[in-house]
């Protein structure tokens, strides 16, 4: 093999493992908690993480994944967060692609304001 290709390749090999290190992390599992991303992913339907929305449904209200969070860490369970900006600059902001939670979209949205 030429060095050239050698050298090609261990650039390859390590990009691709520095890519699997950087997977999306779900802030309401109890081994990534993040207290303040899970609250809004739980409230919005989801969480941005790398510039791209992640929809999520969530079945339970946030204290059941905080009270989750609490029972692992208290029988010895790691805890590896991201920091906060690894949920990208939209967190916190649904897209506008985001599904709307009223039932009746566009068709009442503007009954019983007074439009």
């Amino acid at each position: 093999m030429k060095k050239s290709a050698r050298v090609t390749l261990t650039v390859v090999a390590t990009v691709g493992l520095a890519a699997c290190n950087r997977q999306r992390q779900d802030p309401c599992e109890s081994a990534t908690f993040s207290e303040q991303a899970c609250q809004q992913a739980v409230s919005q339907g989801g969480y941005s993480w790398g510039g791209s929305w992640i929809p999520m449904i969530y079945h339970y209200p946030y204290p059941y994944y905080y009270d989750s969070y609490r029972g692992y860490v208290s029988r010895g369970g790691a805890v590896r967060a991201a920091p906060p900006e690894a949920y990208g600059r939209t967190f916190g902001h649904a897209p506008a692609a985001a599904v709307e939670r009223g039932g009746f979209g566009a068709t009442g949205a503007g009954h019983g304001a007074g439009e």
